[in-house]
């Protein structure tokens, strides 16, 4: 999965409309809007407060990883992970 499309998929499982997550992200509506489309790249530390926002740890791992869920039948991750730390 490419990081803008799982931007847009994380922001909608959690409900938010692009405005919210502008105000939550300290970013503005059409910055939001492009990261989602792919029209400025999404730093780090970007793509960790978007994980953290839409509480999404799996997400960061899957990115990270760079695997496509939908396609692999290896588990990703074992145990619990809370996003500012482990547990």
């Amino acid at each position: 999965m490419e990081i803008p499309a799982a931007l847009t998929k994380m922001r909608k499982e959690a409900k938010l409309k692009q405005t919210c997550m502008a105000k939550l992200m300290g970013m503005t509506r059409s910055n939001i809007a492009k990261l989602e489309t792919g029209r400025i790249q999404t730093k780090a530390e970007d793509l960790l407060k978007w994980c953290k926002i839409t509480n999404n740890p799996e997400m960061l791992m899957v990115l990270y990883a760079a695997v496509d869920i939908a396609t692999t039948s290896a588990p990703l991750i074992t145990g619990f992970i809370k996003l500012g730390g482990f547990i």
